[in-house]
């Protein structure tokens, strides 16, 4: 492979490898990362740069560890470790510190092709954690650790095992921002004299105050200031232009022209504009950074799932919210409900699908008396669970943002502020030099050199890149509060783009648990109508559920098996007794030609068909205002597995060609597909059930909840049930989102418009712009959460 010429420079990445490269065969590396993957590639001649062949040759260290991670063998040890073990399948989290370029990442992403024991990883780079899930059948937690070592990359133990670990990286900030504090302190005491016009100081004394100042000013230049000029550093190397290299630029020509005047003797430099530079700088990031830890903390908080589940309270049921699961609660899970809290399986056939845990959809069975983790889902009958331990929201809120396959993001808005924010580096580059050259052609290079660090403090692109997080952050928060929950910041965006809107008929547009159900058909014994209330018992379909509520006084009797196919219907056996409940075509195979009048719910016994429900739907709450309002805006449609007995009264929202009725989940995720092909795009409203292809096929997928815990992966979004009639103002508010951040870009213009100004024509100082920086993007930052806040409260009344 291709060496780079520089004597000292990484031959995978380019960096520089300091003072102690890892060497192999006489080549020079930055890290461990680069040389095991430069191994990797080299050795199978791979030129194209991370494509890898599916049986590449792996080098990998051959240490002898003897028992050092012995102690990992023990079982509680693996226990603290360990975040999640079902069967062979765990989870495990290291905090690595020595994680710091791209090949690290990319290395620790593939050990898969390491050890085919390991499943799935994923590295937190800010945080220097890698995500690693595992099968203990193949590789044991101590010969993943040794693994880890044999590549360098060593675990630090006592920090994965902490539940609070120690940010270096903050308290490094606060250690630069006092230090820089002190000597501002300091040198702007020594400067006084200079900012009074009392007797001047004699040369000597000057000249001590000036070697003092300097003298305190080195490490505060060096150390506080060190973070911006490797940034600026490592993205240059990468051929980047960032945002901290006009401010390294800044501090280095002052630190250089301060350094020739004093030790020269011919004036005191500019040690205070220097120390106070720095130090606004620091304080200007931490309070940016603390200001954003605020609010992405309180986004996490109030991205919890606020869908009941239903507690058994003395034999009765009632439905909870998650935030009052209390340990020892008992509570009712049903087919494709998710298990909200770590717990123990009091009773029932629990078959438990952790694909959002662990991507793994294969069932685990469970029997009484088994532990089962939160963010699994029942697949199969009820079962009764006893809470272990209090739900974790953050943790349920982790599970369902983990997913993020479906959809590619939006990133237009960001992607606008990243090449802004790019050029804009390279104009106030080049208006820093021309303001420069222009007073030092005019003999003014006292003030030529404040003018060129003035620009290039004072014009920063800061407030562009913070206008969006915080504004589309503080929707998500208004959004929390009125019922409606979303992903992530990507989702706010998507939707103010989308055009058009499928909905779902059965549990999105009607009302469940409001219904008119009529039979027809050969009576039903006791026995066979306590086996039907039993088997709708286990589902929480709409039209199950309508059941349920009908049959509400029978008695329930366990079934001894059951299975539900989506969109079609479910079978079991009950008491000995086989039944099928679902469509005419699922229970008896053949479809009627005639028209229904309302949804029916075929019943078969033994397998003999007996008869069929018909279930009047009663629509939501402010439906007809909602469609209407929509309609003006958006095509819609509605997609439905139903028959066509409701198309008569939602045609006078629908176009009749945009009815659709007895549609498969196949069909569905075909036809927004279609739709999208000609352009659209496209927002999917259904309840979670049958519905999950459609949802991942289209652009925004949202979920509308009842009581049911049964939101899927799919979802960007759930909507609770109550504040559907507030669909609409949801929709529109993203769009005056997307103008507020508008708005704070124009905002971030003038103040650079204007700063510049000032900067360039010589009346601004390196301090006060230092100032101005941080103060900038705060004003932003406070600008988009004020008006964010204040159309919530006029929009989303």
């Amino acid at each position: 492979m291709k060496t780079k010429e520089n004597n000292n420079a990484c031959v995978h990445c380019g960096a520089d490898c300091g003072k102690e490269p890892v060497m192999w065969n006489h080549l020079r590396f930055c890290c461990n990362g680069c040389l095991t993957v430069y191994q990797l590639l080299n050795e199978n001649k791979l030129y194209n740069y991370y494509k890898l062949e599916e049986t590449p040759g792996i080098k990998v260290e051959t240490t002898e560890f003897g028992n050092k991670y012995a102690f990992l063998d023990n079982e509680e040890v693996k226990q603290k470790l360990t975040s999640f073990s079902e069967g062979s399948i765990s989870k495990v989290r290291f905090f690595i510190p020595v994680i710091h370029c791209a090949s690290c990442i990319w290395l620790l992403e593939h050990l898969q092709k390491l050890h085919s024991g390991v499943k799935h990883s994923f590295v937190n780079f800010t945080k220097k954690e890698v995500d690693i899930t595992f099968d203990e059948s193949k590789i044991t937690l101590r010969q993943l650790v040794e693994l880890l070592s044999s590549i360098h990359y060593i675990p630090d133990l006592s920090q994965s095992l902490s539940d609070k670990k120690d940010d270096k990286s903050y308290k490094k900030l606060l250690y630069k921002i006092g230090l820089a504090g002190f000597v501002f302190v300091n040198v702007m005491t020594y400067s006084l004299p200079a900012y009074f016009n009392g007797e001047p100081l004699s040369d000597k004394l000057q000249s001590v105050f000036s070697i003092l100042s300097y003298i305190l000013v080195i490490p505060v230049a060096l150390y506080s200031g060190s973070d911006y000029y490797i940034s600026a550093f490592k993205n240059l190397l990468k051929k980047n232009i960032s945002i901290d290299l006009p401010i390294a630029l800044g501090i280095i020509v002052l630190f250089i022209v301060t350094s020739y005047e004093v030790i020269s003797g011919i004036g005191p430099g500019y040690c205070d504009s220097l120390a106070g530079l720095i130090f606004f700088l620091l304080v200007g990031k931490w309070f940016q950074s603390k200001t954003y830890e605020a609010l992405s903390f309180e986004r996490n908080y109030k991205s919890y799932f606020p869908i009941a589940v239903t507690k058994i309270n003395k034999q009765v049921e009632e439905s909870i919210l998650l935030e009052r699961i209390m340990v020892d609660d008992k509570l009712l899970i049903r087919n494709k409900e998710l298990i909200p809290a770590d717990c123990e399986l009091l009773e029932g056939d629990a078959r438990i699908d952790y694909s959002f845990v662990t991507g793994e959809s294969t069932p685990v069975v469970k029997n009484t008396g088994d532990f089962i983790y939160a963010g699994g889902r029942q697949m199969g009958g009820i079962i009764r669970i006893k809470v272990k331990k209090e739900v974790n929201q953050s943790h349920l809120t982790k599970l369902w943002n983990q997913d993020t396959t479906y959809h590619k993001p939006s990133d237009s808005l960001k992607n606008l502020s990243d090449r802004i924010s790019k050029y804009f580096t390279i104009i106030i580059i080049a208006i820093a030099i021309a303001g420069f050259s222009y007073w030092a052609l005019h003999n003014e290079m006292h003030t030529a050199i404040f003018v060129f660090t003035a620009v290039l403090i004072v014009a920063c692109p800061c407030a562009l890149a913070l206008s969006i997080p915080f504004t589309f952050g503080n929707t998500m928060r208004i959004f929390g509060r009125k019922g409606l929950y979303i992903k992530n910041t990507d989702v706010i965006e998507k939707l103010s783009h989308i055009d058009a809107i499928v909905f779902d008929k059965t549990g999105t547009l009607t009302q469940p648990n409001q219904n008119v159900v009529e039979y027809s058909g050969e009576s039903l014994s006791s026995s066979e109508l306590e086996a039907v209330f039993s088997l709708t018992k286990q589902s929480t379909h709409p039209l199950s559920a309508a059941l349920n509520q009908f049959f509400n006084n029978l008695n329930y009797h366990s079934p001894e098996h059951f299975v539900e196919v989506a969109g079609r219907g479910m079978f079991g056996k009950v008491n000995n007794v086989d039944v099928r409940i679902g469509s005419e075509e699922y229970v008896t195979g053949q479809a009627s030609t005639t028209g229904k009048k309302s949804s029916t719910v075929f019943i078969s016994i033994n397998e003999q068909t007996k008869g069929h429900y018909t279930i009047s739907n009663q629509y939501r709450s402010g439906l007809s205002e909602v469609l209407k309002t929509l309609r003006k805006q958006f095509a819609l449609f509605l997609i439905s597995g139903d028959n066509d007995a409701e198309a008569g009264n939602l045609s006078s929202y629908f176009d009749r060609e945009h009815l659709l009725f007895n549609q498969k989940p196949g069909d569905k995720a075909e036809f927004i597909k279609k739709l999208q092909s000609k352009g659209r795009t496209v927002l999917m409203t259904g309840d979670g059930l049958n519905d999950a292809g459609a949802l991942m096929q289209s652009d925004v997928a949202l979920t509308v909840a009842d009581k049911a815990y049964h939101f899927s992966p799919a979802s960007d979004a759930v909507l609770e049930a109550g504040q559907f009639h507030r669909l609409a103002s949801f929709i529109r508010f993203t769009r005056t989102s997307l103008r507020i951040v508008k708005m704070a870009f124009i905002i971030s213009f003038f103040y650079n418009i204007i700063g510049i100004s000032f900067a360039i024509s010589g009346n601004l100082s390196p301090v006060v712009a230092a100032i101005l920086m941080p103060v900038s993007s705060v004003s932003v930052v406070a600008f988009a959460t004020f008006v964010t806040r204040l159309a919530g409260q006029m929009k989303l009344k």
